[in-house]
């Protein structure tokens, strides 16, 4: 999937991969410095209360991100039980297919992008934040 170290830091869900493996907008790459706790199939499907079958289509669906180990395995980012917990709102809440909620998170992780450029110019936006 990725040929980047397993202790790169990617800071939750990760955006999608330009040409050069880098997620999308982003400029820099940044790495922890002890390595990050990658999380099992069935831990990650236990923590989220789902199946792991439910798990592995949504890692072929593109809405979970995760890896494969040395042994071939599926290992996820230790944020990926919110976003498991975070489709599971979506599907249940707003009746979405799951082919729309990959696009719903998208612009949800464009809009946190962008309401964080707001604060870091030290903008204010006139409307409240959604959330």
């Amino acid at each position: 999937m990725s040929d980047r170290p397993s202790w790169a830091a990617t800071g939750g869900r990760t955006a999608r991969a330009d040409a050069g493996g880098r997620p999308a907008g982003s400029t820099a790459v940044r790495y922890a410095l002890v390595p990050v706790p990658r999380l099992s199939l069935d831990t990650v499907a236990r923590r989220a209360g789902v199946h792991p079958d439910l798990v592995r289509r949504f890692v072929a669906l593109g809405l979970v991100d995760a890896e494969r180990d040395s042994a071939g395995r599926l290992v996820f980012d230790s944020a990926a039980p919110a976003v498991l917990a975070r489709v599971q709102r979506l599907r249940s809440g707003l009746c979405l297919n799951y082919a729309s909620i990959g696009l719903v998170l998208d612009l949800l992780d464009r809009i946190s992008l962008l309401e964080a450029a707001l604060r870091r110019a030290g903008t204010r936006s006139d409307i409240p934040p959604w959330t």
